[in-house]
């Protein structure tokens, strides 16, 4: 049980306005610079986010079809903005961790409460800019 469409419509207009803001700064945050597949619009979508060796692990708590995590993939990695500093990624795969060992102990009992054991995976390949 991931995150309802209901919970995703409410983040979209109202937290992700909000939380957008301190993303970058806050550690376990980050915001996913992305281009829309059809549109070519750039998005600003916050995330979880937790450094790995090589890169970065996303928690995917709308799972694998959240229309950001699919721009990502299609476009083969994204930028992301975390700690004040912008990171491009790469190489973009999702994949089921259900012992959730890439985040801290207690993100990974929240992501257990809501069901969610899918993460994106991005590889680091330099900074894009200020970093």
């Amino acid at each position: 049980m991931v995150l309802s469409r209901r919970v995703a419509r409410f983040n979209r207009a109202v937290t992700n306005r909000t939380i957008g803001r301190v993303a970058p700064w806050v550690p376990g945050f980050g915001v996913i610079h992305h281009r829309g597949r059809t549109t070519g619009r750039e998005y600003r979508t916050p995330v979880n986010v937790f450094r790995t060796p090589g890169g970065y692990v996303v928690a995917l708590t709308y799972g694998p079809g959240a229309d950001w995590v699919r721009n990502v993939v299609a476009a083969g990695g994204c930028d992301l903005t975390t700690h004040g500093r912008v990171v491009h990624l790469t190489a973009p795969c999702v994949r089921t961790d259900r012992t959730r060992g890439d985040v801290p102990r207690p993100v990974r009992t929240v992501l257990t409460l809501i069901g969610a054991d899918e993460f994106l995976v991005l590889s680091t390949s330099g900074p894009a800019q200020g970093g």
